[in-house]
């Protein structure tokens, strides 16, 4: 995720330096085979954002790829193509998705079928983080009731892996080799597994954020307890600290703190990740051998990290994974 906070809860000198020296020693972008054949849909592609970075290698590496976006995805699409070579065009599709809505992950999915694409990998790069400064008193909620960075990070993202998980299957059948790669967030150590079920925390949009991405570290988990043997496997990833469009909408509505940051941009840019280098740990998960990874777990920097142990709740992870099937079927029969 972008790490604007830096700038504005401080430390941002030590963060910055910290993390170019990070950057220096582990330079080295992740090195990808020949894709040709694989399909992948990644979400969340705005032009900026680590989706269209991760897009953009996979394509020049031959693969075919369907992006999304909010809105005017052909847009997206005709500027990934000015990058290509004419010859890979033909190889992007892109569609219109929100995540916060049910129905528009019911129609993409649907699209997405009609097209007769398969799917090999599904990389769950969509995310909002809307509150850098800690302004809101209480939660900002979807159409249908729900926190909104639960319902765009989580929920949505959590529906529209289980709508695909049956194409995931029949290419796992396939080729022995189908993957669901979701970007997290240190963060998620500010969710805490008790506050899913009886939340008592006063409301806070960072610790909501931390919450949705915990959620998407217990899916991580689902998915390989259930899918693993038939070939699905998963793995959820911390991209580092990435200048990226996420911050400038997270600050928005900040005044003068949004001059400051735009002030600073030059320094920003200089001291970050850039896209394409944060997208790097997800094409790793993305397209790495099967014998370098290990599903269900969590990776940054390329390399599997330990998920912090209080985090770990298989309990938690199974009582998520019913809930989202149960949401599901009533919101389908309603």
């Amino acid at each position: 995720m972008p790490t604007y906070s830096c700038l504005v809860r401080g430390g941002v000198v030590s963060a910055m330096l910290k993390n170019r020296w990070r950057l220096i020693r582990r330079a080295k972008m992740a090195e990808l085979p020949d894709l040709q054949g694989r399909h992948f849909l990644v979400t969340g592609c705005a032009q900026g954002s680590l989706g269209y970075a991760t897009a953009l290698q996979l394509l020049t590496h031959g693969a075919v790829v369907a992006i999304t976006v909010r809105c005017n995805c052909n847009a997206i699409a005709d500027a990934l193509r000015q990058q290509l070579p004419a010859c890979f065009h033909k190889n992007i599709y892109a569609f219109n998705l929100d995540l916060s809505q049910y129905a528009s992950v019911e129609t993409f999915v649907g699209g997405y079928k009609a097209t007769g694409l398969a799917l090999d990998v599904l990389i769950n790069n969509a995310g909002i983080h809307l509150d850098l400064m800690s302004k809101w008193a209480s939660p900002q909620r979807s159409a249908d009731g729900f926190e909104i960075q639960w319902r765009v990070n989580y929920l949505g993202t959590a529906h529209l892996t289980w709508r695909l998980l049956p194409l995931l299957q029949v290419s796992a059948a396939q080729s022995g080799d189908s993957r669901v790669v979701s970007v997290v967030s240190q963060l998620y150590k500010r969710g805490l597994n008790s506050e899913f079920e009886n939340p008592q925390r006063p409301y806070n949009s960072w610790n909501a954020y931390g919450q949705s991405k915990l959620a998407l570290v217990h899916l991580t988990d689902s998915i390989d307890q259930h899918y693993a043997e038939c070939g699905v496997t998963s793995y959820c990833l911390h991209p580092g600290a990435v200048y990226t469009n996420v911050a400038g909408k997270g600050l928005a509505n900040s005044g003068v703190v949004e001059l400051v940051r735009n002030a600073m941009a030059p320094l920003e840019k200089l001291l970050l990740k850039s896209p394409a280098q944060g997208a790097q740990t997800q094409l790793f998960c993305a397209t790495a051998p099967k014998e370098r990874l290990v599903s269900g777990k969590y990776y940054c920097d390329r390399r599997q990290v330990p998920i912090s142990p209080q985090m770990r709740d298989s309990l938690v992870a199974e009582q998520l994974w019913f809930n989202l099937q149960r949401w599901v079927e009533e919101y389908t029969a309603a």
